[in-house]
């Protein structure tokens, strides 16, 4: 199905540069292709299906980032990666190399339902109830080339997660799944909609508490038929399914669904049979069952203090005793969020293949995870991550900020914003300083599109144009996570050489008002923004 999609688009590739083809009749072949038309040059989207890739995938990526990019690639929030720098000519060649390991860009734009997220700690974390990966893949299934849904009013999102910890930002998408247990104990389905970012941020509603999983297609069907009778067509602002739910409420909404559902509920039943056969490709690797007996890894940790200080901030916890996941930070100073160089994939396959099983996994916040690294291999895998400048101890602090590519690359944005995260990383980039300050998220968006989902930073920055200038909006007291929320703005808008001096101007504030140990949101939620705008305007 991959290869004849890429023989499909290279035909209409070559169409389109003969001129058989308008742009206007081009253009949603190649969205649906995840192919956009940005300030420099074309830009491709590929799909990272609930975020999971091979070692053999992530070589693959090096070698076309190599021959058809500039040598590295930008990966997203939402588990996908991009290409900034391809020919339109040379897209139908890398979506052919790309097919070779079964990648691709279908539904990566478009008005259709993209790639479905997922937890990257999903199958490893001992406080999830069940595995979301599954659901992710049949839900991928089903989705991918619905002819009903290949034209949707626009774009349509879910994400699925198995625990109470919230890695994915569910109810900010169109649909959040958050599998839960009844009062049977019977596993089943919350389903939240209508959230989503941009310049209408809102938190998704539960539409309701419990689904049996045998009705999930069912019920996410009756949902996009709702979605696609009443979306707005006429007005793209107003497109999105969040502000359906809110023009028509979310119990009018609930009625609608309920009522298409009785109709179709018993098509689209998933039978355990079919569950099953996902479920199989998803099993539960074969773990050293003494790994936990390895004494290497407190011994390391007490005789090497910078060891220890990343084994702290960039691993987390195992269902499975002797075992970590290990973050590898795309975070490092003076490197765009995001972006990793085709020689730093090799690296990562490498390792992949030595010291996690072979898979590597794509995150939320831009990062990639090994999911299944043995703690007496710790120290090792973190002298070759060090060495190749991915091992910068930053993970869930100031410097792990989200950053969109803004004005240096796409088209739509009103300002830059990988230079400012530079600057903000590199002024406040004393570790010990971090740690002190604690979990503090900064995300920061070039335009109102809101790609580095900065409505739901605990510290979220806006860039805006005022009259041909790049000016920036600051928030404060967002969270993306399980406590939802949207950041209250802190005032006018702030100019770009000031931008840096304000962050320091917040940081400042936190420090003087926290309780002991009060994490900057809790902060900002017991005080409000008043304390941290007198700080930032008090000179005006």
């Amino acid at each position: 199905m991959v290869e004849q999609r890429v023989a499909q688009f290279r035909d209409q590739t070559r169409r389109f540069l003969a001129g058989e083809l308008t742009e206007e009749q081009f253009r949603p072949l190649r969205l649906m292709n995840g192919l956009y038309i940005q300030i420099h040059a074309p830009m491709l989207r590929v799909a990272i299906p609930y975020g999971l890739m091979s070692s053999k995938q992530v070589r693959k990526i090096a070698e076309v980032s190599r021959r058809y990019d500039k040598g590295f690639v930008h990966f997203t929030t939402r588990q996908n990666f991009q290409m900034n720098w391809p020919k339109l000519e040379d897209v139908p060649d890398i979506l052919a190399e790309l097919a070779t390991v079964q990648m691709h860009a279908i539904q990566s734009s478009g008005n259709c339902i993209r790639n479905t997220t997922s937890d990257q700690f999903a199958g490893i974390n001992a406080n999830e109830i069940e595995d979301p990966r599954p659901w992710a893949e049949i839900i991928r299934q089903w989705s991918t080339f619905h002819p009903e849904f290949a034209y949707l009013p626009r774009k349509f999102k879910i994400a699925v997660i198995g625990s109470e910890e919230d890695r994915a930002a569910t109810k900010l998408h169109d649909i959040g799944l958050h599998l839960v247990k009844n009062h049977e104990g019977e596993i089943g389905f919350e389903v939240l909609v209508g959230g989503g970012l941009g310049r209408t941020p809102i938190i998704g509603q539960q539409i309701r508490p419990f689904l049996e999983k045998k009705d999930l297609l069912s019920y996410l069907e009756a949902i996009l038929r709702v979605y696609n009778r009443l979306g707005r067509r006429d007005n793209k602002y107003k497109a999105r399914i969040k502000i359906t739910v809110r023009e028509h409420g979310i119990n009018h909404i609930r009625e609608l669904v309920e009522a298409e559902w009785v109709q179709i509920r018993d098509q689209l039943e998933l039978n355990q049979k079919e569950i099953d056969r996902v479920k199989s490709y998803f099993t539960e690797p074969e773990y050293e069952a003494d790994a936990a007996a390895d004494e290497s890894y407190e011994k390391a940790l007490a005789e090497d203090k910078a060891f220890a200080r990343w084994a702290k901030q960039n691993t987390f916890a195992h269902k499975q005793p002797g075992y970590r996941a290990v973050y590898v930070s795309l975070k490092a100073p003076g490197i765009a969020p995001g972006d990793v160089t085709s020689d730093q994939l090799e690296v990562i396959a490498d390792l992949a293949d030595e010291f996690s099983l072979g898979e590597v996994r794509s995150t939320h916040t831009q990062n990639l995870v090994f999911a299944d690294v043995k703690q007496a291999d710790l120290y090792a895998l973190w002298l070759r991550l060090e060495a190749d400048n991915l091992a910068t101890p930053n993970i869930n602090t100031l410097t792990d900020i989200i950053c969109c590519p803004g004005l240096d690359y796409c088209g739509l944005a009103n300002a830059k914003s990988i230079p400012l995260s530079k600057q903000i990383a590199e002024r406040f980039g004393d570790l010990d300083y971090l740690y002190d300050l604690g979990d503090i998220k900064i995300k920061f968006s070039g335009c109102m599109n809101g790609c580095a989902h900065q409505s739901v930073g605990h510290i979220g920055i806006l860039g805006v144009d005022k009259k041909g200038e790049e000016w920036y909006q600051f928030t404060l007291g967002g969270s993306s996570e399980a406590d939802a929320s949207l950041g209250e703005r802190l005032g006018k808008a702030i100019p770009k050489e000031e931008v840096v001096d304000t962050v320091g101007h917040l940081l400042d504030a936190y420090v003087d008002l926290r309780h002991e140990d009060e994490s900057f949101l809790a902060t900002v939620r017991r005080l409000g923004i008043d304390p941290f705008k007198e700080r930032v305007y008090a000179d005006n």
